[in-house]
């Protein structure tokens, strides 16, 4: 599994001549490698887990909830909690999130940096497909299946679940960030305040389709 991130960049158009230079729009491609990171990728991402500290909020925080329904999208029902790191950390802020449609439940947490001198966020996830309960998938710790570094001035570093691909060497990294996602769950409280949030918002119905208008009748 590839990414293709593409970016437009100016060059002139060699076949030109120098009274007549143009600018031409070109288009450079980077593939993001997120089934078989290379070792300096692998390096990179540990290191950035390794730098997530323990849990030190202050007082502050934030909850929300809600529901959202698109024209192509399942309707779902998220949670959304952001937690402030006291000063002297080096990320500002943990946040979680949590959606549950009628196909799937994904968990993300990211950490944004407070200095974006090169990893700007640390990015979490994971998706279980085909469940309904998030109490149970939080009381499981189920694992993280993608992680994904932004980095300033340079592409992103990911690493995902790939079936097809033998991923046997990164399983270190998967469980680290899955370790790394089960501390912060206690920390902010996600088992307790998650299921009660959700609880509030009902369950997930998809919108009821409006009857098409009858056809007046011929006289």
């Amino acid at each position: 599994m590839m990414v293709v991130v593409a970016a437009r960049v100016a060059a002139q158009d060699p076949a030109e001549k120098p009274a007549e230079k143009k600018d031409q729009p070109q288009v450079r491609i980077n593939y993001l490698n997120v089934c078989t990171p290379s070792d300096d990728e692998q390096k990179e991402i540990r290191t950035a887990l390794t730098s997530i500290p323990a849990a030190k909020f202050t007082p502050d925080f934030e909850i929300s909830r809600g529901r959202s329904s698109l024209e192509q999208a399942p309707t779902a029902n998220w949670v959304r909690l952001r937690r402030e790191f006291a000063p002297g950390v080096p990320y500002v802020a943990a946040q979680y999130a949590i959606t549950v449609d009628e196909k799937a439940i994904i968990e993300t947490l990211v950490f944004r940096s407070r200095e974006t001198k090169d990893i700007m966020q640390v990015q979490l996830e994971n998706t279980v497909t085909g469940a309904q309960d998030a109490k149970a998938v939080l009381d499981n710790d189920t694992p993280v299946n993608r992680m994904k570094l932004e980095r300033f001035g340079k592409p992103s570093v990911g690493l995902s679940r790939c079936p097809a691909a033998d991923q046997s060497k990164y399983e270190p990294l998967f469980r680290q960030a899955s370790q790394v996602l089960a501390n912060y769950r206690a920390a902010m409280d996600i088992k307790r305040l998650v299921p009660r949030e959700l609880a509030m918002l009902g369950p997930v119905k998809a919108p009821e389709k409006k009857a098409a208008a009858a056809a007046p009748k011929k006289k």
